[in-house]
């Protein structure tokens, strides 16, 4: 690239330099990221309880009613007869029943705002 070939050792040395940073540059862009993931994703696993809303690979919405070390058992719906046991591999997000409060109460905080603004703009077009 900018290197100067003075000899064959310089052209050798300055491979070596560009094979390095394209492995480093391979690292930082690809694996790094991937094991950053893989570990939230166990953090994730591993936080699980019995209770906890999940959503599966599949899509599919869910409360986890059992854990074993490898699986889990959810259950699906309002009928209380649709329980299904998967691996713990299968959970895509889980949502803690303090997060879905706290969700909650956001959502109906934001959509009061917005109704009184809505309010507030029909009474100054009224005037």
């Amino acid at each position: 690239m900018l290197f100067v070939s003075s000899g064959s050792s310089s052209g050798g040395l300055s491979m070596i330099i560009l094979m390095v940073a394209m492995i480093a540059l391979l690292y930082f862009m690809m694996i790094r990221p991937q094991r950053k993931e893989q570990k939230r994703m166990q953090a994730m696993l591993d936080s699980m309880e019995i209770g906890d809303a999940v959503v599966t690979t599949g899509g599919f919405y869910g409360i986890i009613i059992d854990i074993t070390d490898t699986d889990v058992i959810v259950e699906f719906g309002n009928n209380k007869n649709c329980r299904i046991p998967m691996k713990k591999e299968a959970i895509a997000q889980i949502e803690k029943p303090e997060q879905a409060v706290a969700a909650k109460a956001e959502k109906e905080e934001k959509t009061d705002k917005t109704e009184k603004t809505t309010t507030a703009k029909a009474d100054n077009e009224k005037k």
